[in-house]
């Protein structure tokens, strides 16, 4: 836990300072870029999910993973914008601190509904722009109306699948399922 400043070095607050635990972070860092994200985004988030600290600084975070700070800065907005981690939130210290959720994928999930209603909310803003009286805008119109309907469904099964991941988590662990998960994740 940090100090009574707050803040503490990133060789006390890392948790993932031995090998095995290195490892994991550059594997988990290999496979994110593999599915077309950004190799420090996956170093980032491996790390904050092995580290035992509840939270951690961007400065401290940038030490441990020898990154830059602008390369950190970017990271942990994209992955807090995605809904992996969280900004934490340490009174009266101007630092940014991050952690990584307890159910980083059901987070992910939630947030990513966001993404699918702003997409939604666009496609419709061309559509109003489309002319349906006019032939030449039928494909345009048939490509956008697809979008935004494809936009909705997906959003739709968002909720189902998280329900669904709940669900399963509440039989794994032997509590009731939660409703809060349904709503997007907050920062604390």
């Amino acid at each position: 836990m940090p100090s009574d400043d707050q803040t503490a070095p990133a060789s006390t607050t890392t948790g993932a300072s031995d090998g095995a635990r290195r490892d994991f972070v550059e594997q988990f860092a290999v496979m994110w870029e593999m599915a077309g994200s950004a190799l420090m985004d996956g170093r980032i988030l491996g790390y904050l999910m092995m580290m035992r600290e509840p939270y951690i600084s961007s400065a401290d975070l940038a030490a441990a993973l020898s990154a830059s700070a602008g390369s950190v800065s970017m990271s942990t907005r994209r992955l807090v914008e995605a809904g992996f981690i969280a900004r934490h939130v340490v009174p009266g210290d101007r630092s940014h601190y991050f952690r990584a959720e307890d159910d980083v994928w059901g987070s992910w999930l939630a947030g990513e509904r966001r993404y699918l209603d702003r997409q939604r909310v666009t496609i419709e803003q061309g559509l109003a722009v489309v002319d349906a009286a006019d032939p030449r805008d039928e494909e345009v119109r048939r490509r956008l109306v697809n979008g935004r309907d494809y936009m909705a469904w997906v959003s739709h099964h968002h909720r189902a699948m998280l329900a669904d991941w709940e669900a399963f988590k509440a039989d794994r662990d032997g509590a009731p399922a939660s409703d809060d998960a349904l709503d997007p994740p907050r920062e604390t």
